[in-house]
């Protein structure tokens, strides 16, 4: 937790000028039971009606004084520990944006999120209440500890017995409330990451009418979350009456011996007065220790999940070595690559993959499910590093060419087409940010976008829901195709992105994509046949390997593989045709 208070260095003025605004307070807070006790020693005992107007004004003016320091405190520390909070949520937003695909499959999604957000706001409190309880507490009990013993020694013993238990009881919270708080954190994880999935396939939810399952699955989450946070309450709630009953037994053994201390002339009713309220100040502090204690345990838990992520380090990272790192022709050479995820056993998933892409080539990839098409295009653009081997680009090796450089020569299209929340002209415009309406316009001719973009009353303007979900599957397909395309990337990876889209609209995007005046590298993942017979090349990927490759008429004649997709696509009659 040390390590993350480093964040709070930039506002150390307001960090350093709460403590001193607290302590301003507390100092009013300790002179006004002095006060009050010469009010009744001297005042009261004496009948001096002046003294006691001009002590109860001093005590007023104090007060005010104090408030002052104790308004300013808040303020202070809400300035410092509010942008502390920020900066770490933004510390921890940059890091997760620099982490490789293998980072990301270590940490859910939704465990991201609650550590950006829940974890955060525990440490942001942890550091408002460190600013001020933390300094009250200890400089109240400090400073009433001195004030007791001025007034009466042998009475002042009485604290010596009851702080010690009160923190024995502390420490014993400390102990049990770390690793339940530790354990209400990854509960919240599990509620959020139900919950997540659920808004995500909501449609696929209602369709299959499984509303039921889902809410057995949010119920349970949900309870063992309760169950949890609930038995961390109650050792937080417990330690209370435990403190109470500690400060109250030490308030009446006050009022008893100094009682008797006042019957033996060796006390003033006002002193025994001032006494009192010392130690309920003295216990009161401790009382907010306690409390901050149990807010510690879960701040603690908070922190350590927030280290793991910044700590975390980043497999894909620029190696800084001398290279022009421009790609211009989009040639890409596979030299041995072989690839296995990070802590995976077995076999790997790619083996040994060699080939050529020429530049404005078109490279088909055919497989079954798990055959590793889409981690083969994947080492490309380095959103994964190749485990063995290498990977080319304009005989430049991918680790070399500085990360941004490299994926900004990279168009890629996902099967699943990712849209934000804004107009279409705001996602088109990731693809390049300063496009003109004329060369947004041609991208999204030749995606065949343009003419339902136009059916909508904005056209362009027309604003998307969150993943464009006022768009049809092929209207998303076609969108981001388009963004790719405006980008004019050397490279582009369409990874079955044209799934949703009819063949009539699909064989107008390849010939387009074919007419362009400067034809990128194009790698396109594909299900359907007929969307790779024209290929310049075509690999068939089976359990990792390049099982066959060639133009689709070769591999009709010398791959089984291909012949028995092509026949189970088209029918056992098309190959007949095709001779």
């Amino acid at each position: 937790m040390r390590k993350l208070f480093s964040y709070l260095k930039p506002y150390w003025k307001a960090a350093s000028l709460a403590p001193l605004l607290m302590m301003v307070e507390v100092i009013t807070d300790l002179i006004q039971p002095i006060l009050m006790a010469n009010i009744i020693d001297r005042g009261i005992a004496a009948g001096d009606v002046d003294y006691i107007i001009r002590t109860g004004i001093g005590m007023v003016g104090i007060a005010i004084i104090g408030l002052a320091g104790g308004f300013g405190c808040v303020i202070a520390s809400g300035i410092a520990s509010q942008s502390y909070g920020a900066d770490l949520r933004s510390a921890l937003f940059k890091k997760i944006q620099s982490f490789s695909f293998a980072n990301l499959d270590r940490f859910k999604t939704s465990s991201l999120i609650t550590r950006m957000t829940n974890d955060v706001t525990q440490v942001q409190n942890m550091v408002m209440m460190s600013l001020r309880i933390m300094v009250r507490a200890p400089l109240l009990s400090i400073g009433g500890i001195i004030m007791t013993v001025s007034i009466n020694p042998r009475l002042a013993s009485i604290l010596f017995i009851a702080i010690p238990i009160m923190a024995f009881v502390l420490v014993i919270v400390a102990r049990k409330g770390f690793p339940l708080f530790s354990a209400v954190q990854s509960r919240l994880d599990r509620v959020n990451d139900v919950m997540r999935e659920n808004l995500a396939g909501i449609r696929v939810i209602k369709a299959f009418v499984r509303s039921d399952l889902e809410q057995d699955r949010f119920r349970t989450a949900n309870e063992a979350l309760m169950d949890v946070t609930v038995k961390a309450s109650r050792i937080m709630a417990s330690t209370m009456p435990f403190i109470m009953l500690i400060m109250h037994l030490s308030i009446v053994a006050i009022i008893w011996f100094g009682g008797i201390q006042v019957n033996n002339g060796q006390m003033q009713v006002g002193e025994v007065v001032a006494f009192i309220s010392y130690m309920t100040q003295i216990l009161f502090s401790l009382m907010m220790v306690a409390i901050i204690f149990i807010m510690f345990s879960r701040a603690k838990a908070s922190a350590d999940r927030i280290q793991e992520v910044l700590e975390t380090e980043v497999d894909l990272k620029d190696l800084f070595v001398e290279s022009p790192g421009f790609i211009e022709q989009g040639r890409v050479v596979f030299e041995n690559v072989s690839f296995r995820y990070s802590d995976a056993k077995g076999e790997p998933i790619l083996k040994n993959i060699s080939f050529t892409a020429e530049p404005g080539q078109t490279i088909a990839i055919l497989g079954g499910i798990g055959s590793g098409k889409s981690t083969l295009v994947s080492l490309i653009p380095r959103l994964y590093d190749a485990t063995e081997g290498a990977v080319l680009i304009d005989g430049q090796n991918v680790r070399n060419i500085p990360l941004e450089r490299l994926r900004s020569s990279v168009g890629f299209v996902l099967q699943e087409s990712i849209l934000f929340t804004g107009s279409i002209r705001e996602n088109l415009r990731w693809g390049k940010e300063d496009a003109t309406d004329e060369e947004m316009e041609r991208a999204a001719r030749m995606a065949q976008a343009h003419e339902f973009i136009m059916s909508f009353p904005q056209g362009y303007d027309t604003l998307l829901g969150q993943k464009g979900v006022n768009l049809s599957g092929g209207q998303k397909q076609r969108l981001a195709l388009a963004r790719a395309i405006l980008k004019e990337p050397p490279i582009l990876i369409l990874d079955d992105s044209t799934s949703a889209v009819d063949l009539g609209t699909e064989s107008k995007i390849q010939a387009a994509l074919n007419q362009m005046q400067r034809k990128p590298t194009i790698f396109v993942i594909a299900q359907r046949i007929s969307s790779v017979m024209d290929a310049d090349k075509i690999l068939i990927l089976e359990d990792g390997r390049i099982a066959a490759e060639g133009i689709h008429q070769q591999l009709l004649e010398t791959s089984e593989i291909y012949l028995d997709i092509y026949q189970s696509q088209m029918g056992e009659g098309a190959i007949q045709h095709e001779k």
